[in-house]
C-alpha cells in the first residue's frame, strides 16, 4: 500500500522559513519522481516543484528562487525547503508520487503565513 506521511506544517511569519517533510512507504521511492502540490483557501490545486528519481528538479514560477524541493532516497524521504515565505503561500501542502499527473497524494500538511 502507497502510504505519503506529510509533516512540518505550521504559522511562520512573513519572511521565515518552513521544512516540510514527507515520509513515502510501500513502493520503491528511488524508481518515481516526486512532487509537492498546494490548495490554498477557496483555490484549486496547484503544483509547486518536481524532482526525479536522478535529482533533477522543476517549479513553478510563484516558488522559483524561495524554494528547493530535494530527497533522500535511502530514507524514502522528500523534503520542500521554503524560504522568504509571503502571505499567498498559505495552504495545505501535498507530496505526490509522480509530476503533474501524480497518481497517490498524502493527507496534506497547513502551511499558514502570517504576521
Amino acid at each position: 500500500e502507497v502510504q505519503l506521511v506529510e509533516s512540518g506544517g505550521g504559522l511562520v511569519q512573513p519572511g521565515g522559513s518552513l521544512r516540510l517533510s514527507c515520509a513515502a512507504s510501500g513502493f520503491t521511492f528511488s524508481n518515481y519522481a516526486m512532487s509537492w502540490v498546494r490548495q490554498a483557501p477557496g483555490k484549486g490545486l496547484e503544483w509547486v516543484s518536481v524532482i526525479s528519481g536522478g535529482g533533477r528538479t522543476l517549479y513553478a514560477d510563484s516558488v522559483k528562487g524561495r524554494f528547493a524541493i530535494s530527497r533522500d532516497n535511502a530514507k524514502n524521504t522528500l523534503y520542500l525547503q521554503m524560504n522568504s515565505l509571503k502571505p499567498e503561500d498559505t495552504a495545505v501542502y501535498y507530496c505526490a508520487r509522480g509530476g503533474a499527473s501524480y497518481d497517490y497524494r498524502g493527507q496534506g500538511t497547513q502551511v499558514t503565513v502570517s504576521s
